[in-house]
């Protein structure tokens, strides 16, 4: 055996020692075990903790013994295993599992995934994907939903070629093949800015100790090129994906660019650039996993019928008269402000916003589900109040055409004209919208009758969305409760 293995093995011993006088949610010593994938894989584990199973999959390179000791992560993950049994693995390659490896490529490490759920005998389990591990905890949520009851991704991507710019991976890749010491110590930099000189090289020293240099460049490689876009509709599960909205090795447009493309998922900007997630200020990582951790499983929206999507167009109202009253630099940094802030919110509502579209313009954005389309509305209309930008929002549903990442057709024209229709601040929805959402959004309709729209032959009748809960019935045209 390798005598950095044993050095990890020891220092693992230890770790767990101080982990467990430090939280009393621990009652026993952590052990490594291990299970064995179908090939003959030998997967290092070990479990802390007590309560429903949270399978922790770690893709930067450190290892349990490392992560788990108290100059590093051990108090965040003490933290998640107070109300959870947290269960942490080396992927094949590193730390205390099977060293060698030759395939690198997603499907072993998602059957390294799946020989420690069935191992465990779990059937129902939250599963946290952190950094390059996020692409097997997708391809995992995709195959199996039936056995996940939440999905966490932190600093994960879907798309590894659009990480970083072209000569930044040559620069990498050719470092980490011919000197492995200067990459880790390179790569520890980046990730943990503004950290101290002693912890920067402490994490590179234990990152070749996790892998040896034949291993680590295989690993950036597989970073850089492994893409599970694809898989991203197939994933069903409630998920939460978080980054900090500073960091240098994920930056944010990834995590925006995944949650987006996920139906359930929600997005959480965090503050900070230090990758890391137990350095710095870890404590806002930990309470928003635990309580999404404890929502219960909520029933997934009524799709829409085959081949309709629902359009949300949002424009600031009286833009115009904001700019010459504020100035055209002051607004446009709000708008922009508020873009962002719309995007994510759109996300967290399992919608995409087309990038095509800029606020101003209009922000644009598509979805699966009316229920989700109105709460997306009303929601954007929160942050634009909050914003003091107070938005025209409209909402139709109907066939599009797809194009790049864009969306065009007569449903988009007519969603654009009925945003026009509304007032600041409010959602009109089209009677083919509060038709498909009126039993499940939980709100209530308005009726604005029939409207003559510029560029659409027929009149469309339109409806008011009325959040209050003393509104969830439909009112007719002169009934509108003014």
């Amino acid at each position: 055996m390798p005598r950095n293995h044993n050095r990890s093995s020891r220092r693992l011993q230890s770790a767990v020692l101080i982990r467990s006088s430090r939280y009393n949610s621990v009652d026993m010593e952590p052990q490594v075990r291990f299970c064995t994938t179908p090939e003959g894989v030998r997967i290092a584990y070990t479990s802390i903790g007590q309560g429903p199973p949270l399978v922790f999959a770690n893709g930067c390179w450190l290892s349990m013994a490392h992560e788990l000791d108290d100059r590093h992560g051990g108090g965040f993950y003490g933290a998640l295993s107070q109300h959870h049994t947290l269960v942490y693995y080396d992927r094949r390659g590193t730390g205390l599992s099977d060293r060698k490896r030759t395939e690198f490529t997603l499907e072993p490490d998602v059957r390294d995934l799946e020989a420690l759920a069935d191992h465990l005998g779990y059937q129902n389990f939250a599963l946290f994907g952190n950094c390059a591990l996020g692409f097997a905890a997708i391809a995992y949520a995709a195959r199996h939903p039936e056995r996940l009851s939440h999905l966490v991704l932190y600093a994960a991507w879907a798309h590894g070629p659009s990480l970083t710019r072209d000569d930044i991976k040559t620069t990498f890749l050719s470092m980490a093949r011919s000197h492995w010491g200067l990459a880790s110590r390179t790569i520890a930099d980046m990730l943990l800015p503004e950290a101290e000189g002693e912890t920067v090289e402490r994490v590179a020293q234990e990152m070749r100790e996790s892998c040896d240099s034949e291993v680590g460049a295989n690993f950036l490689e597989m970073i850089y090129t492994e893409d599970v876009t694809s898989l991203l509709p197939q994933v069903k599960v409630p998920t939460l994906v978080m980054n900090r909205q500073e960091d240098r090795g994920v930056p944010f447009r990834m995590a925006r660019e995944l949650a987006s493309g996920l139906p359930n998922a929600r997005l959480v900007p965090l503050e900070g650039k230090i990758h890391m997630l137990w350095y710095g200020d870890a404590n806002p990582v930990v309470e928003t996993v635990q309580r999404f951790l404890q929502e219960e499983t909520q029933p997934q929206p009524a799709p829409l019928p085959s081949g309709m999507t629902a359009i949300l167009f949002a424009d600031i109202a009286d833009s115009t008269a904001l700019t010459e009253r504020m100035g055209d630099d002051a607004f446009r940094t709000k708008a922009r402000d508020l873009d962002g802030a719309l995007r994510s919110v759109i996300g967290e509502h399992g919608g995409t916003a087309i990038e095509g579209k800029l606020l101003g313009d209009g922000v644009l954005a598509v979805f699966t589900s009316a229920r989700e389309a109105i709460e997306a509305a009303l929601a954007c209309g929160k942050a634009g109040d909050d914003a003091g930008l107070l938005l025209h929002l409209g909402i139709h549903a109907g066939d599009v055409i797809r194009e790049d990442n864009n969306v065009y057709g007569g449903a988009v024209n007519i969603a654009s004209r009925i945003a026009g229709l509304s007032a600041a601040g409010e959602v009109l929805v089209s009677e083919t919208v509060r038709s498909l959402a009126r039993t499940s959004a939980g709100v209530g309709f308005e009726d604005r009758g029939e409207q003559e729209l510029k560029g659409v032959g027929e009149a469309v009748r339109v409806w008011a969305v009325a959040e209050a809960a003393s509104q969830q019935t439909d009112k007719p045209a002169n009934q509108s409760g003014a």
